[in-house]
């Protein structure tokens, strides 16, 4: 396997997964997030180079460091068109917090609120990696007045949402439609894509 380093192959490697779309979604968010910064600290491998047959997305150094505690993704090549993206606007008309909610963000503070209520979550190493999200990745929340969390919208190392929750109290008020297409309107604009 060949890491991928150079910024042309990474822009060309995100243009052919780009096409084949949805199918490469998982690895393709990886190339993102790596091709705008590079948030997860992740690196791409590719069979051979440039007539590659797969690619697998991992954490830098995975390898190095015996470290197998993050999500990987991984996708073959060539890759079927199973959908298209959408383009903005993503609905006929956005949807607006209801009266006494607004929109903020999640702060450290709030890791053990998300610990908690994550299907996935209560131990420590699900905490770390909430944390490493909430430190690293875009994420949407909706607020009440005193400014407490009321619903949210992770994002991960893969460009996807991992973690949305709306608090039981909250629920039926259209709070989770508001944060999700939040969170997509602004996945869109930093060139992510969208599905419906």
């Amino acid at each position: 396997m060949k890491i991928l380093t150079c910024p042309a192959q990474l822009q060309r490697l995100e243009g052919i997964l780009r096409k084949s779309l949805p199918f490469a979604l998982p690895v393709f968010g990886a190339v993102l997030n790596i091709n705008r910064g590079n948030p997860g600290q992740y690196e791409v491998l590719v069979d051979k180079w440039p007539e590659f047959g797969a690619v697998l997305a991992r954490p830098s150094g995975e390898v190095a460091n015996g470290d197998t505690g993050h999500c990987r993704a991984e996708t073959p090549h060539p890759c079927p068109h199973f959908g298209t993206p959408l383009s903005p606007p993503l609905t006929p008309a956005s949807p607006r917090p209801a009266p006494g909610v607004r929109l903020g963000s999640l702060s450290p503070s709030h890791v053990d609120l998300l610990n908690d209520t994550w299907p996935y979550g209560g131990n420590a190493r699900s905490r770390r990696y909430l944390a490493e999200l909430l430190a690293r990745f875009p994420q949407v929340c909706l607020q009440d007045s005193s400014g407490q969390p009321v619903a949210w919208v992770l994002t991960d190392h893969l460009g996807t949402g991992t973690h949305s929750y709306t608090l039981p109290e909250h629920r039926r008020h259209g709070h989770m439609q508001v944060a999700l297409t939040v969170a997509a309107q602004r996945a869109h604009a930093r060139g992510f894509p969208t599905f419906g």
